[in-house]
């Protein structure tokens, strides 16, 4: 695959713990503007400008968009963000408690994106599109990468190692406890021949980003008579980490209520098609296994598995909707349903008993998919089933900005 360095902006490094926000979309408006308050140099105020906006703003407003390229110009003319002298790639590293893991910035083509070579796995939303879409037009940059991962390579796992026994650019441990370290790496030539060994990669999270990004390349080979394909506009901020080195954190189900059943009646029907085992642990414990809370006490479910089944098939997730969640508990469709929510991994299964303890209803603390089920699924040209997969630590915006 092709990769490549580029001379973007990058924060100085006395304002870059500020600047270094969560990406826009794992937050709704209030939390981003929490997070951004007594904070002006916090990038939030140019992914979701709607927080310095009057709160009754439309966040798909002209105004939204007009005040994040302001906001984005102001960073810039005050020094925050600033020019690299050449082109770069840098080493990213993010520590989370005893979890590590080192992923390498760069811009990537948006021709592999579109032939497949960048590898997706879920749907987008075209109204999620169309936003980034038009905040990437409006700046001429993407402020935040897509988290993208690949088979490890012992090349590329040797740069890795070498790299860190250097002084970092930026060194921070961020309010939420999670520690972020920069390296810049002045050229790359080695890493980018390295990575044209690499035949493939994933989108491991970013899915809008991704689109949005090769929908604004369009739209400037559309403008650009003289387009020639070499344009910055076709390359997009990536960051690429070896499948070794990720961890995935189960996305848990809430169903808000029985579907008209009483407690004994859904256990039975559960019974009758997983098994019950009573007083399981909150979380199971390999691929397969399931654990129900209902009713103030845990119980372990087993997921049988077709062996004729396709890759999304055989996913615990897809086994539950299909045999409890829909024929019994009628949700139908996960994406539109009203009676379903999902709760990230990161929130513990002790957010599933407090939510069902006070509300009522039967949550379902799942396996977290593998990697492996991941690209087995996109090799496959397939689709992951909605809420199936939760990275952390999620990766800031701010520390690394591509302009076109």
């Amino acid at each position: 695959m092709r990769i490549r360095a580029f001379q973007g902006l990058v924060p100085v490094p006395a304002h870059a713990p500020e600047v270094a926000c969560v990406p826009y979309d794992v937050v709704d408006a209030a939390e981003a503007a929490a997070l951004a308050a007594g904070k002006p140099r916090s990038l939030l105020h140019v992914d979701r400008a709607e927080i310095d906006l009057p709160k009754e703003t439309n966040p798909y407003a002209d105004a939204v968009y007009a005040r994040a390229n302001e906001n984005f110009l102001r960073l810039q003319r005050d020094g925050v963000l600033v020019r690299e002298t050449e082109p770069c790639l840098y080493l990213y590293q993010q520590t989370m408690g005893t979890h590590r893991q080192r992923g390498l910035v760069a811009v990537c083509h948006v021709e592999d994106y579109d032939a497949e070579i960048i590898k997706k796995h879920e749907k987008t939303r075209k109204d999620k599109e169309d936003d980034r879409t038009r905040l990437v037009d409006t700046l001429s940059a993407n402020t935040g990468p897509i988290f993208l991962t690949y088979r490890d390579t012992a090349v590329l796992n040797a740069l890795v190692a070498r790299k860190v026994t250097e002084l970092p650019q930026h060194d921070f441990t961020a309010a939420d406890g999670i520690r972020h370290t920069v390296w810049r790496i002045a050229g790359g030539a080695e890493w980018v021949k390295a990575f044209g060994e690499v035949p493939v990669s994933y989108i491991a999270d970013g899915h809008h980003r991704a689109a949005s990004a090769a929908r604004v390349a369009r739209l400037r080979r559309e403008r650009n008579p003289t387009h020639t394909g070499h344009e910055d506009y076709n390359w997009f901020l990536s960051v690429l980490f070896p499948a070794s080195e990720l961890k995935i954190l189960p996305y848990n189900r809430i169903v808000l209520d029985l579907n008209g059943l009483t407690p004994e009646a859904l256990l039975a029907k559960a019974e009758a098609f997983f098994g019950l085992e009573e007083s399981a642990a909150p979380s199971p414990t390999a691929v397969g296994r399931v654990s129900m809370y209902l009713g103030r006490k845990w119980y372990g479910l087993k997921c049988p598995v077709d062996p004729k089944a396709d890759p999304v098939g055989r996913l615990d997730v897809s086994v539950l909707q299909d045999k409890l969640l829909a024929s019994v508990l009628g949700i139908e469709d996960v994406r539109t349903s009203k009676r379903i929510d999902f709760v990230g991994g990161i929130r513990g299964t002790a957010e599933l008993v407090k939510r069902v303890d006070t509300h009522g209803g039967v949550a379902f603390s799942m396996f977290p998919v593998t990697l492996d089920q991941l690209m087995d699924i996109a090799d496959a040209g397939q689709i992951m089933p909605p809420k199936s997969t939760w990275f952390e630590p999620k990766l800031r915006s701010g520390l690394f900005v591509h302009t076109f």
